[in-house]
């Protein structure tokens, strides 16, 4: 393998086109495009400054790296890319990729990342700021999770969620097949118009959670006080609730239990419903009951 190391570069596409290359404590002072159409690279302690330094790399281990704000839409385009412990100061990152993983990355401006993206890996990332991260990703798996951005997780498949805290608005909208385990999901219209989605120990907070959805499995979760008009014109619901709910909204079908139903509401224009509520300590399925699953 090549290596390049303790350099400045800047201008357009400087390391154009390098392979099996090992760049390590190098600089990208300005311009655009300072790695591209790149493949089987090591990047390590580097600090990128300019536009767009990683587009069309294809084969990349990424660590102890910093990206300044002005390196906006820095990473996309590129394939089998393995980052650690970086710092992401700019917008826009990571699009239209496949195999992507990441480990102890902190993004501060978390602006419209993560778009488009067939095999994402998460552990222990923490998200700032910005609007629509996730949009439109697929076959994603995160352990560790701290996101304050708005709108996560909207139009997404196949997903898997561990240990999260997520403070939003307008999360897991219009999803497919998505599961979490013991994570807080705050934030208002959680899960609207979503299919297949299951909550395992979760706490939801926030104004109208899980509305017009078909396919919904609840396990162990709590709601906090807040949730009010939850369920609203959702299908297919199973729905095990730890403690109390306030307010369950015109819900279609399927069944709810909760050891305390704060109200129930039918609006009059509601749709028939075949919705079974209870009050009880539910706790887990039987297994007579796991068997008519």
């Amino acid at each position: 393998m090549n290596h390049i190391s303790n350099k400045e570069f800047g201008g357009e596409r400087p390391l154009f086109g390098i392979e099996d290359t090992r760049l390590e404590n190098i600089t990208v002072t300005d311009g655009e495009s300072g790695i591209k159409f790149c493949r089987n690279i090591e990047v390590a302690d580097c600090r990128f400054f300019g536009k767009y330094p990683l587009w069309h790399v294809d084969g990349s281990v990424v660590t102890g790296c910093y990206f300044a704000p002005e390196s906006r839409s820095a990473i996309w385009y590129s394939n089998d890319m393995v980052m650690k412990r970086c710092t992401i100061d700019g917008p826009k990152f990571f699009r239209e990729m496949r195999n992507l993983s990441l480990e102890d990355v902190t993004i501060n401006d978390a602006d419209e990342t993560f778009w488009n993206i067939r095999g994402l890996r998460l552990r222990n990332v923490k998200l700032s700021g910005g609007t629509y991260p996730f949009m439109g990703s697929e076959d994603i798996f995160v352990d560790t999770l701290e996101s304050d951005s708005k709108y996560v997780f909207q139009y997404c498949r196949n997903v898997e969620i561990h240990n999260a805290r997520i403070l939003t608005k307008d999360s897991f909208w219009e999803c497919k097949n998505v599961t979490v385990y013991d994570s807080l999901l705050d934030g208002e219209y959680l899960g609207w118009h979503s299919r297949n989605i299951r909550l395992v120990r979760c706490h939801i907070a926030g104004e109208q959670p899980l509305c017009y959805m078909k396919g919904i499995t609840l396990e162990d979760c709590t709601f906090d006080p807040a949730c009010d008009r939850a369920f609203e014109d959702s299908e297919d619901i199973d729905a095990r609730i730890e403690g109390p709910i306030t307010e369950i909204k015109n819900p279609v079908s399927g069944r709810i239990c909760a050891s305390s139903i704060g109200r129930v509401t039918y609006d009059s224009f509601a749709r028939s419903h075949s919705c079974e509520i209870s009050v009880s300590q539910c706790g887990a399925p039987t297994e007579g009951e796991r068997q008519h699953q």
